[in-house]
């Protein structure tokens, strides 16, 4: 979009470096090993979507459906929707259950009222709104050189970290959720969970990840506004 980007940010876009790096091992880690363990098939043959309902059904919760979705890795949550969406619900693989264990952690969170997804959920409009606006302001400012552009761009742009860090307690704590339940329900055997647990802390990377590359783009543009 910008085609000028790194002329306009000068040397500060190196700041940008060590996050990059780490969302590259991050897309790396995870898909190597859902890719691994969606080869193993789980010993009493649960399926994904089965063990998400029998997770849900142990937490008291029975007003959450549970749908396919296309795509690979696209499982999620809608809280709005009271749906938990599965890209592969047949799958008996551990990485399948792993995963449909913690967007039934998700659910559970939502029943129980966790302050943080609710948090989150709050935000998510003004942060999408934010993220769309932030850079455009701010680079038309630095143009133009209007200094309430630039402002006015890294306070929207604070809204979208704000967003990725408050994501990161909700997605260690839905997995914990899913770990607890898996054991609880006997769904995996211990050598299962141990693989479910190499899965959920290779997701859990991608939004450690997101939140470093946020938070670093944010000190970015705060050491372009300095300089300028």
């Amino acid at each position: 979009m910008f085609w000028g980007l790194p002329f306009l940010m000068g040397p500060s876009i190196l700041i940008l470096l060590p996050a990059v790096i780490l969302a590259i091992y991050a897309q790396y880690k995870v898909r190597s090993t859902y890719t691994r363990y969606a080869r193993v098939g789980t010993a009493n043959g649960t399926t994904a979507a089965q063990a998400a309902k029998r997770i849900l059904e142990g937490a008291g919760i029975s007003d959450v459906a549970i749908k396919g979705i296309k795509g690979s890795l696209s499982d999620n949550y809608d809280p709005r929707g009271k749906a938990l969406r599965l890209s592969d619900p047949e799958s008996i693989s551990v990485a399948a259950v792993g995963v449909a264990a913690h967007e039934a952690g998700h659910a559970i969170q939502h029943a129980h009222g966790y302050r943080p997804l609710s948090l989150r959920t709050a935000i998510v409009p003004i942060a999408n709104f934010g993220s769309q606006i932030a850079l455009p302001l701010f680079f038309i400012g630095l143009i133009f050189r209007y200094q309430a552009f630039i402002t006015f761009g890294i306070l929207a742009f604070s809204l979208a970290v704000l967003f990725t860090l408050i994501t990161l307690p909700v997605e260690f704590d839905a997995s914990r959720r899913a770990v607890v339940a898996l054991r609880e329900t006997a769904l995996v055997t211990e050598e299962e969970l141990g693989a479910v647990k190499e899965v959920l802390f290779a997701a859990a990377l991608t939004y450690v990840a997101a939140a470093a590359m946020a938070a670093l783009q944010l000190l970015m543009l705060l050491s372009v506004k300095r300089r300028r």
